[in-house]
C-alpha cells in the first residue's frame, strides 16, 4: 500500500473502532434493559394469575357410542379421529354385544345399506398425511364378515348403480374422476 492508502486505512479503522466503542455500551444496556423488562412483566403476570379467581374446570370426556342411522338398530359408532378440515374416523360395534370384526378397524362416516350388507369405507391409516387411502368393504352382519371390494384414494365416491351381483362406484378427487366395477 502506498502512503495515501495507508493513511485512509488508519482513518477508517479509527472511525470504525470509535463507532463500535461508543455504540457497544448502548447496545449492551438495551439488551439488559429488555431482559429486565421481560423479567418484571413475567413476575407481574405470575402475581396477577394468583389473584384471579379459579374458573370452571373443563373435563374432556370421550365421545359416547351413538346409534348408526339406517343400520336397523344393529350398529353403533364412536368418533375416534377428527381431521381438521377433513373427514372423521369412527369405530363401529354391534349393539347386540356380539364380538365383531368391525372393532379392529377405523371407518369413515359413509355407510351405504344394501340387501347384501353394509358398504363401509375402512381406513388403511389414521395419519392425516396418508389420507385418503381406504378400502371400500362389504360387511355381512349375518356372517360377521368384512370383505374388501376395492381401494379408492379419494373421499368423494358413491354407489352409482347395482346390476345383479355387480356394483359400480364412481369417484372424483377434484381434478379427475373414475368408475370402478366390482363383483359382489
Amino acid at each position: 500500500m502506498n502512503k495515501v492508502q495507508l493513511i485512509f486505512h488508519h482513518i477508517f479503522r479509527f472511525i470504525w473502532n470509535l463507532i463500535f466503542i461508543i455504540s457497544y455500551p448502548i447496545l449492551a444496556s438495551f439488551g439488559l434493559l429488555f431482559i429486565g423488562v421481560t423479567y418484571v412483566f413475567s413476575l407481574l403476570s405470575r402475581f396477577l394469575n394468583r389473584l384471579r379467581p379459579e374458573g370452571k374446570k373443563v373435563v374432556l370426556k370421550e365421545s359416547e357410542w351413538e346409534d348408526l342411522p339406517y343400520s336397523g338398530d344393529l350398529l353403533e359408532a364412536k368418533l375416534i379421529k377428527q381431521i381438521v378440515f377433513g373427514p372423521s374416523g369412527f369405530k363401529f360395534r354391534r349393539k347386540d354385544g356380539v364380538p365383531s370384526v368391525l372393532s379392529d378397524f377405523v371407518f369413515g362416516k359413509k355407510v351405504r345399506v344394501l340387501e347384501e350388507g353394509y358398504i363401509l369405507e375402512k381406513w388403511n391409516s389414521t395419519d392425516s398425511k396418508d389420507l385418503p387411502d381406504f378400502d371400500i368393504c362389504l360387511y355381512d352382519p349375518d356372517e360377521d364378515s368384512l370383505r374388501s371390494l376395492t381401494n379408492i384414494k379419494c373421499f368423494d365416491w358413491h354407489v352409482s348403480e347395482k346390476v345383479e351381483n355387480e356394483l359400480c362406484f364412481k369417484w372424483f378427487d377434484g381434478t379427475q374422476g373414475g368408475e370402478v366395477k366390482v363383483a359382489l
